[in-house]
């Protein structure tokens, strides 16, 4: 692993709070740490990793949070590079194959263009309206394009038609974030696409088109002896699962920077006025000690979700900083069952990543939002007698079920996983865990979310909101916006010393 480079006398005396320690945190502390400063992570749960958490039970392992993340941000290839994970990446077994049930059975998704024009999943005149798109929009048509208000069912519609939205577009954005198409608003949950839209017209024409320059610039930086050691792509986890990355990152921060159980409740700027920096003062308390405790720092990065920090007290120059302008944030409830069936019980096993579920689908029976193939991906995760399933139920399809009971939800995957693999009888093993708030919903009205945010960094000097209420809900774009927020700090820090500086010398 890299260790942290030597501290300059400039940045010795910096300190930095972190606030929250999930993956967004963890990464903004390590490149914070790499630089030289002193960081400080408070974190109010018992455990770091926010909702990348593994758990080891009897020979399983699985994941309640994330299952697998890509490489597709730069910051990403930086944390496993430095932290020396490549050798522990572990990539899924036939990750290509996916499934989604249609009529209550799994169909194996097309793996390209051509194989899904020849397969059963959509009409034929969803199919020519495929084949169509890249002429009815073309760049500068007279075609309407999407504006920022626009549904991620509404773009597609508009592009492809209903059956698209209703068998592809709506399971996937269900097992990505646990939206709706008609929810999410197309301009936050999918700029990149986007994006597209905008430069070329035609989505397809776009993807190509991108694909082939990120190949081309890819071949031209890359020597023969780099391009014999292209690295693998696609999703992947680690050994041990996912929970492996936050554990390395905790590890390389430095345990003792990690406060768990430590709610932060008060932020004050400045902390003093004959500092050298208009430094912070954060009150916290710790569950076990009611007594606020208070420490200063040159700067904060906040990773809390706004619906927490609107519960914190800000003041400003001694008044107080009013978080009105806050607006409510809508969040996906979601619940996790793990389960396991011993393989001779299991009549139509799916070789694959797994099977996602349209909403369509209740029609049919089928409750859950979809369930990976845990064991299938991953086969050292289980003992080899058994199949492991990852079953996700409630996101705004059904935000009731899931808050359900164990039981009834035991019921629900059974049943589903009945229905779609053949499996028979009760599971060996049960394990549920329900997030309350898994996902920030990017709504509509999101813009008016990313003002607020965009406010508190103008208004409160030294103060950067990292997360997954901005930039996107991946993991990958919850480190890279980590990362983001500590290259801002470290610009803050140096520019305030430069200013420091110039006066000293003025005088």
């Amino acid at each position: 692993m890299a260790s942290a480079p030597a501290q300059d006398n400039n940045s010795a005396a910096k300190r930095v709070a972190v606030v929250g320690a999930g993956v967004s945190g963890l990464a903004a502390a390590y490149k914070l740490s790499q630089r030289g400063l002193n960081v400080t992570i408070f974190e109010a749960e018992e455990r770091a990793g926010g909702k990348l958490k593994s758990v080891s039970h009897d020979g399983l392992i699985w994941d309640e949070g994330a299952n697998t993340m890509t490489e597709s941000e730069g910051n990403v290839s930086y944390l496993l590079d430095n932290l020396g994970l490549r050798d522990k990446q572990q990539f899924p077994i036939s990750q290509h194959k996916r499934y989604i049930a249609k009529n209550g059975t799994p169909v194996l998704l097309p793996s390209n263009p051509i194989a899904l024009i020849k397969s059963n999943i959509l009409s034929t005149q969803s199919k020519i309206q495929l084949l169509l798109e890249p002429f009815l929009w073309k760049k500068n048509s007279n075609s309407k394009m999407s504006d920022k208000h626009e549904s991620v069912g509404g773009f597609f519609r508009r592009h492809f038609g209903q059956e698209v939205v209703d068998h592809l577009i709506d399971p996937f954005v269900a097992g990505l974030n646990a939206g709706d198409p008609e929810s999410l608003s197309m301009y936050h949950a999918f700029p990149d696409l986007w994006n597209l839209e905008k430069k070329f017209g035609s989505i397809i024409v776009g993807a190509v088109r991108s694909k082939i320059s990120f190949k081309k610039g890819e071949g031209q930086g890359m020597n023969a002896s780099s391009k014999s050691k292209r690295r693998k792509r696609g999703s992947f986890s680690f050994l041990g699962g996912m929970q492996t990355l936050t554990d390395a990152l905790c590890e390389e921060v430095g345990k003792d920077k990690v406060n768990l159980q430590t709610r932060v409740l008060e932020l004050s700027y400045p902390c003093s006025q004959e500092s050298q920096l208009s430094n912070w003062s954060i009150s916290y308390a710790l569950d076990f000690d009611k007594h606020l405790k208070e420490q200063c720092f040159d700067a904060v990065i906040m990773t809390a979700p706004l619906c927490d920090v609107k519960q914190m007290k800000i003041t400003k120059r001694g008044k107080p900083f009013v978080l009105d302008f806050i607006p409510e944030v809508s969040y996906m409830p979601l619940s996790v069952v793990i389960t396991s069936f011993k393989k001779e019980n299991v009549r139509r096993p799916l070789e694959g990543f797994g099977v996602l579920v349209p909403s369509k689908e209740q029609q049919n029976g089928l409750k859950s939002l979809g369930t990976l193939f845990s064991s299938m991906m991953f086969p050292d995760r289980t003992p080899s007698d058994l199949y492991l399933y990852t079953t996700f139920i409630g996101g705004s399809r059904n935000q009731e079920l899931a808050r359900a009971s164990r039981d009834e939800l035991k019921k629900i995957v059974a049943a589903d996983l009945r229905q779609l693999l053949g499996a028979e009888g009760e599971p060996t093993f049960v394990n549920h865990l329900y997030w309350s708030k898994a996902f920030p919903l990017y709504g509509h009205d999101y813009n008016s979310v990313i003002g607020a945010i965009d406010k508190m960094e103008k208004d409160l000097p030294g103060f950067f909101y990292a997360g997954n209420h901005r930039g996107g809900l991946s993991v990958g774009k919850a480190i890279s916006s980590g990362c983001k927020a500590a290259d801002l700090v470290i610009s803050y820090l140096d520019s305030s010393l430069e200013n420091n500086l110039s006066r000293e010398n003025c005088t």
